[in-house]
């Protein structure tokens, strides 16, 4: 099982966005998700997302928060941990991502971005300043076929971003 970060910086109404486009083979290939990435051995989750956020964006975390605890489930990829962050805090100078494409996107367009269906409902979750969460997504390809907040199942009604008015 992978143990992952996550990580949303904000700033100006914006989400800082990577577009995952440089490696072939890539769970998140053509995706648009925050920044962050693997554990390594010894490592605490807020000294991976500090250390990953510096790899691929250039910037130091000042200000962070742990929002949530997701659990990522998809055939013929490895199950991952992730824990979820965002920052309102940074120094440094933004360099090029070797994942991707990095953009400050307005954070009322990034429903339009190709994004993982369960994405939208814990940037959702973000939005409304949810309490610390776990949320569970399972997927079929790239269809979310299971998603459970705080150990508790919810279905996604027609027209419905999963997990509305949660």
């Amino acid at each position: 099982m992978l143990v992952t970060t996550l990580c949303y910086l904000e700033k100006d109404g914006c989400w800082l966005m990577l577009h995952r486009t440089a490696k072939e083979r890539d769970v998140n290939k053509d995706k648009w998700i925050g920044v962050g990435g693997k554990f390594e051995p010894g490592e605490s989750p807020e000294e991976c997302v500090c250390r990953e956020v510096f790899e691929e964006t250039g910037y130091r975390l000042t200000s962070w928060r742990m929002r949530g605890v997701l659990t990522f489930v998809s055939e013929g990829w490895e199950e991952e941990i992730i824990f979820l962050f965002t920052a309102d805090g940074f120094e440094g100078t933004e360099h090029a991502c070797r994942e991707g494409e990095l953009c400050w996107v307005p954070k009322e367009d990034v429903p339009g971005l190709n994004l993982w269906e369960g994405d939208r409902v814990f940037l959702r979750l973000l939005e409304e300043d949810a309490p610390f969460f776990s949320l569970t997504l399972r997927y079929r390809g790239d269809s979310l076929v299971q998603c459970a907040l705080n150990g508790k199942p919810f279905t996604k009604k027609a027209g419905e971003i999963p997990g509305e008015g949660v």
